[in-house]
């Protein structure tokens, strides 16, 4: 596991994000009252000190946890504003979105699963069941101190239970989610915990009148209805100004509509193929040692897109004529290795996360080019400078990186095997991966020689399942009956 390690820098800037988030908390509450109240706001103020002081206090004491949470379980946050403001803005809109349907609607209709299902999408597990619960008490203390909810002590209590357990069912739920239209779908699972709590916690006060239940029922789907919807809304907004890779992001974005996919498959028919090979064998060796899937899927998909500059120069897209026949092994090394940085920029132009650009211009590391090396060298009186003959680096910074480095080279090397048995295949990878060891190319990316044991055996399960030996067929020629 990588450690983050926060400066002083770091540190003031959280503190001041998080300090800010607090107020702003304040600042909400506020505002819900002058809504409430309107004209009698000064006169609400000035008789309930005591009650809105209980509130400010308890609200910076659950922001001051969150920030501890944070500091001890994910420092990395604290590394980007953008995912503190993160935080506070969803926390901000499901106060008012409670407030507003709780107001105008009912209470028992207000959409308490909305920041937990944004929360998973947008944050590690533990990350949002942690913020569903300091949620959860926030809207408790809102309701116990105010009346701006108008509900009772019985109905804080069921939104508490509610917040907590649809949250929780939510997070774990929408994880195995994989399309947009799915997440429909959990809004049936989240309608068993609110009924449930709804009617043990409201019926025995109200009696088993056909209207109230029906009522409850009715307000109880709404609530997991407006989630869903709240959601399905504001997900693709925060994806866009956050730059967020959800797993619904990641799944378009390798998609045959994503448009540097279509160009792949239309202009580098053989690249794509490479790349939808890569992508298997990565997301397979990624969720074998715990790292995204989903990401490592789609940043596999665009590895290898600066070939599109020119994808007659590489062998895949080639049929009968190799055009570095003509070429000095110095120019074919600029154009093979030029397409590492070209496809950093071309993924950077198309305003693709900043992520698979890495990948992109990282994932040959700084190898030797060796078939050109090679040939220099036939062609050369003396030594040569194999710098020369090189990626320009970086070296892969991720795990994810290393992983579609080795797998990359592994998909293209087993294709030229003539004998692609297990034990062949198992062989190539092994070497390939010791080569890469001594060449120092996993030195930056904080992987493990158990992992890569690991990722060794996958990509070789994976390649004799793609390029498994097949049966071969007797030149039979078989006439049409008469």
């Amino acid at each position: 596991m990588t450690v983050t390690k926060l400066n002083r820098k770091d540190v003031a800037k959280s503190l001041s994000v998080f300090i800010s988030g607090a107020i702003g908390i304040g600042i909400i509450v506020l505002l819900m009252i002058v809504i409430n109240e309107k004209s009698n706001t000064g006169a609400y103020i000035r008789g309930n000190v005591r009650e809105l002081l209980i509130i400010f206090f308890a609200s910076a004491v659950l922001t001051a946890i969150l920030y501890c949470y944070f500091l001890f379980e994910n420092k990395a946050v604290f590394k980007r504003v953008s995912k503190m403001l993160e935080i506070f803005i969803l926390l901000y809109l499901s106060l008012l979105f409670a407030f507003i349907i709780g107001k105008y609607v009912n209470a028992a209709a207000r959409p308490l699963s909305f920041l937990a299902l944004m929360g998973a999408m947008l944050f590690k597990t533990r990350d949002s069941i942690f913020l569903n619960t300091i949620f959860a008490f926030i809207m408790l203390v809102i309701d116990r101190f105010t009346n701006i909810t108008c509900i009772d002590m019985n109905e804080a209590y069921a939104s508490l239970l509610c917040t907590f357990c649809t949250g929780i069912v939510a997070i774990f739920v929408l994880r195995n989610v994989k399309t947009r239209i799915g997440s429909v779908l959990v809004a049936l699972a989240l309608l068993i915990p609110v009924e449930g709590i709804n009617f043990l916690l409201h019926i025995p006060d109200k009696g088993w009148n056909a209207t109230d239940v029906l009522n409850l029922l009715m307000y109880g789907a709404l609530d997991s209805l407006l989630s869903i919807m709240l959601f399905m809304v504001l997900l693709p907004v925060f994806e866009f100004v956050f730059a967020e890779l959800t797993a619904f992001r990641l799944r378009e974005l390798t998609s045959d509509d994503a448009k540097l996919i279509k160009k792949l498959k239309t202009n580098a028919p053989g690249t794509y193929n490479h790349s939808a090979v890569v992508a298997q064998i990565v997301e397979a060796c990624a969720r074998e040692i715990g790292e995204d899937s989903e990401l490592a899927r789609a940043a596999a998909y665009y590895h290898d897109v600066g070939k599109l500059k020119k994808p007659e120069m590489f062998a895949e897209n080639q049929t009968d004529y190799n055009f570095h026949a003509e070429f000095t092994p110095e120019l074919s090394v600029d154009i093979i290795r030029s397409h590492a940085r070209d496809g950093a920029k071309l993924i950077k132009k198309s305003r693709l996360p900043d992520f698979f650009a890495d990948v992109a211009v990282q994932h040959h590391g700084t190898l030797p080019i060796k078939y050109f090396y090679a040939k220099a060298l036939k062609m050369s009186d003396g030594e040569l400078n194999i710098d020369n003959y090189s990626y320009s680096g970086p070296t892969p910074a991720t795990k994810i990186a290393a992983m579609i480095m080795i797998a990359d080279a592994s998909e293209a090397a087993t294709r030229s095997l003539s004998d692609r048995s297990p034990a062949n295949v198992e062989s190539l990878v092994r070497t390939l991966i010791e080569e890469r060891l001594d060449l120092g190319q996993f030195d930056d990316c904080n992987i493990t020689m158990r992992e890569l044991s690991i990722i060794k055996s996958t990509i070789v399960n994976q390649l004799t399942g793609v390029y498994h030996s097949r049966v071969s067929y007797p030149k039979l020629t078989i006439s049409k009956k008469k």
